[in-house]
């Protein structure tokens, strides 16, 4: 069994593979029976994930270490590459969409696979090939410059996660000082942030009327593969979440501020979530991945088999170090069925949510890929998608013990209250977004304005304690969806939705919950959002009452914590 360093990398010859994408469309345009059609479909998959598979390696090693001059020049290469695959694309789905064995295709592999390929013919048009370059290498550039950051604190020069880190020391003096030099990191770049997003925001929007839209909103809708909901929708939703969770959040905070003694909590004091100190894992980088695997082989065999595969293929890169990528993700390699985990630990309670958050998206591909033979089936939209992360965080509640000891109830309470909390500052990101996007033209320090305005609604909270670049309105900055991901950020607050639906079943009964959260991994995404919610016994989140329905089971668990004693 292979191990991930060493997958074999060739740079995908991007001439050759459209000269075997045009072979796969001829033969499908020409094909006198079904079967020649799916043929061609299962060339064209071949095809597809020889390329994604190369195209994410390259991704992940780059990421490992953006300093690499192999890699860099492969991420370059491939940043052009990708959007010049489209023009493939574009020729072998609208062959398959348009063929005369279109009800043979839909009888072997349901009708969502042509509506599939259909919405994305209208992404895939070759005006916006360099527009897109132009896009990647911007996003890149936000990378890097994250990447970088380097500052000095407290004798020591930290990343943004080392800052981070010290944000939760016991001493509050300590927090304030790690959050004014994190501020000044986001001060000191402010002209480069606010320039970056700027071409970003200008570059899109002209890449919606380029495609005759009034604004770039319907293509994010598109790119993000939202077939059954819109933009009404999703508003329908932020009103929700502003009436029946942000005042729940206040209660929270405020709880917060009278457990650990302060008398205004400020942005410092946010992630401190107990007198007493936060509840932090035991054990380095392999102890935590040992104890995962012991809790995944517990928790049930599908899980366990994933994982110890996941072990013995080497399929993460978890630690935080100089030159890596910020962030953290996980991502797919088609031609080995194997998903891959990347973050940045550091020694808070966050390295083990990736543990059981990304190795929910992880389980998802690892599953769906032996049911679905089709990559299109195999990943879900993002909304979907993260309900398999965010439910697994929720499914390994009963075996934190493993991680934090006698500190696991803290860290399910703390678990609980910022997911809870998370929600409204999802929905701040997304309605920021939709503003931005309805109105190109605002200048980078109205956009900062807007963010603060958007701030007091959602989270009223929020205190900077008077550090001038955060009360400016640059806390946005640090959130690399916006300008990598544009419109992801509102999948995290839906899926919370079915996440913690999913909490409130597996407390009553939890092996109908498993039950029901296999057969979504397992479907993928065979079905549109709205029927995958079904097929779960999920509720619509647009539905009026859903978002109170949702925080119940969790309000509940918060209110039975007396939370002075933890």
């Amino acid at each position: 069994m292979l191990t991930f360093k060493e997958f074999p990398y060739e740079r995908p010859q991007l001439d050759k593979m459209l000269a075997e994408a045009e072979t796969i469309a001829q033969s499908i345009e020409n094909a006198k029976n079904a079967q020649t059609v799916f043929d061609g479909i299962k060339a064209w998959e071949s095809l597809q994930g020889h390329f994604m598979t190369m195209a994410n390696v390259a991704h992940i090693r780059y990421t490992v270490d953006t300093t690499d001059p192999f890699y860099l020049k492969e991420k370059e290469y491939l940043d052009q590459a990708k959007p010049r695959m489209m023009t493939a694309e574009k020729r072998v789905y609208a062959t398959i969409a348009n063929s005369s064995f279109a009800k043979d295709i839909d009888e072997k592999y349901g009708p969502h696979y042509l509506n599939i390929l259909r919405l994305e013919q209208k992404l895939l048009d070759e005006r916006l090939v360099e527009p897109m370059i132009e896009e990647n290498r911007l996003a890149a550039e936000y990378q890097k410059r994250m990447a970088a950051c380097q500052v000095e604190c407290r004798g020591e020069v930290r990343n943004i996660y080392g800052l981070l880190k010290l944000m939760q020391d016991d001493d509050r003096a300590v927090r304030k000082e790690a959050f004014e030099a994190w501020a000044g990191f986001f001060a000191e770049n402010q002209d480069f942030f606010d320039d970056i997003y700027d071409r970003l925001v200008k570059l899109r929007h002209s890449m919606a009327k380029t495609m005759g839209y009034e604004n770039f909103i319907p293509i994010a809708y598109m790119r993000k593969g939202r077939s059954d909901y819109g933009p009404k929708e999703v508003a329908r939703f932020r009103e929700q979440v502003l009436r029946d969770l942000v005042p729940l959040c206040n209660r929270i905070r405020q709880a917060q501020a009278k457990r650990i003694g302060v008398d205004k909590l400020h942005f410092y004091d946010e992630t401190y979530m107990f007198a007493t100190g936060n509840p932090m894992p035991k054990g380095n980088k392999d102890e935590l991945v040992q104890s995962a695997l012991e809790m995944y082989r517990e928790l049930s065999p599908e899980t366990g088999r994933f994982f110890g595969d996941m072990v013995d293929m080497e399929l993460f890169d978890l630690e935080s170090k100089p030159g890596k990528a910020n962030g953290g993700y996980c991502t797919f390699l088609p031609e080995y069925k194997m998903p891959f985990i990347f973050s940045n630990f550091n020694g808070t309670s966050a390295d083990v949510n990736v543990l059981t958050h990304e190795n929910g998206h992880a389980f998802m591909g690892y599953e769906s890929s032996r049911v679905n033979e089709l990559l299109k089936y195999r990943g879900s939209t993002s909304e979907v998608a993260e309900i398999h992360s965010m439910s697994m965080e929720f499914f390994t509640h009963p075996y934190m013990e493993k991680f934090f000891g006698d500190q696991a109830d803290k860290y399910r309470y703390a678990h609980i209250a910022d997911s809870l909390i998370f929600v409204p500052y999802g929905v701040c990101v997304d309605e920021f977004q939709h503003r931005v996007y309805e109105n190109p033209d605002l200048t980078p320090k109205q956009r900062r304005a807007l963010w603060r305005d958007l701030e007091r609604k959602y989270l009223p909270h929020r205190d900077y304690d008077g550090n001038e670049t955060m009360e400016n309105g640059a806390f946005w900055f640090k959130q690399l969806h916006i300008f990598l991901y544009p419109f992801y950020y509102i999948d995290y607050t839906l899926a919370s939705m079915g996440a913690f639906a999913y909490y409130g079943r597996d407390l009553k009964d939890h092996n109908e919950a498993w039950q029901s959260y296999l057969k979504l991994c397992r479907a993928g995404g065979s079905k549109p959002y709205l029927q995958l919610l079904k097929l779960a016994g999920l509720d619509n989140p647009f539905e009026e009452g859903s978002v109170r329905r949702a925080i119940e089971p969790l309000e509940r668990e918060l209110n039975k914590v007396d939370d002075s004693k933890l």
